[in-house]
């Protein structure tokens, strides 16, 4: 079972967890970050190579997102033209184009080895989706996306993944194939998620900013870092709110404590 709230409270410390935090100052040492850094897509490479497909379950709980696509249709059949960035493969892509016949998806991801994952899947068809490999931080989307052509972009645990020096790049180049009117569909970790309480010592990279056993990286967001990022790089606030989300499994007694921020962001 889970229990869910949505708000602009973040969630707050136990003592213990505030405590443990608190202690956690030591950061990975500078040559440590760079090479993490130079070596950011060969870790995710991995990452897909040893988990092949089976790593994240399809995302059906997108009916989030298949309402959000509803409601910027101006009328039922409208054919949309959607960008998934950050794709991986295709988690939250095959159940998007199987559930509405009436979208075109780009779809791009870091990762060579996920969009080789994603070609091969049986559900892609080359004239109901493009996907290619983009470093969202320098591949400029305009080699692969007319300017102003998407209805609606996905950015869904990606950020997360990038290092908050270069947060604004990916925001930038979106911007650019964004259609005027149009918005950001986003949802990532939000502060003091479960995940971010889990980490080891010498984990930490930054402020909210961690890296994993595997080299993968994680930032956790907080409700005002991510409405400054966006504000800066000219988009309009429309929904920024953490959801808090309470998973019990009563077999173990455990209850872990999920936080996500889901938000939405318009191009004016």
């Amino acid at each position: 079972g889970a229990l869910q709230k949505k708000g602009h409270d973040a969630r707050v410390l136990s003592p213990e967890e505030a405590e443990r935090l608190a202690k956690d100052q030591v950061l990975v040492s500078e040559f440590k970050q760079l090479k993490l850094e130079k070596e950011a897509q060969k870790n995710w490479d991995l990452f897909y190579k040893r988990n092949s497909t089976n790593f994240f379950k399809d995302r059906h709980w997108t009916t989030r997102e298949f309402q959000e696509l509803k409601a910027c249709r101006e009328f039922a059949d409208q054919k949309l033209t959607i960008l998934e960035a950050g794709c991986g493969v295709g988690n939250c892509l095959f159940p998007l184009l199987e559930e509405d016949l009436n979208i075109f998806a780009y779809a791009c991801d870091f990762s060579p080895r996920a969009v080789e994952y994603v070609k091969k899947n049986a559900l892609y068809n080359t004239e109901r989706c493009k996907v290619f490999q983009c470093d969202l931080t320098k591949d400029d989307l305009l080699d692969n996306i007319p300017a102003d052509s998407v209805d609606v972009v996905t950015l869904i645990f990606v950020l997360s993944a990038i290092h908050p020096d270069k947060m604004h790049l990916v925001l930038r180049n979106i911007y650019k194939v964004l259609k005027p009117g149009k918005c950001v569909l986003f949802r990532d970790y939000g502060l003091y998620d479960h995940a971010m309480l889990r980490f080891k010592s010498g984990s930490k990279l930054g402020e909210n900013f961690y890296v994993r056993q595997d080299g993968t990286r994680s930032y956790f967001f907080t409700e005002e870092f991510l409405s400054q990022l966006f504000k800066a790089e000219g988009y309009e606030q429309v929904v920024n709110e953490y959801v808090q989300r309470e998973t019990v499994n009563r077999k173990e007694d455990l209850r872990v404590p999920r936080v996500f921020l889901q938000s939405k962001f318009r191009k004016p």
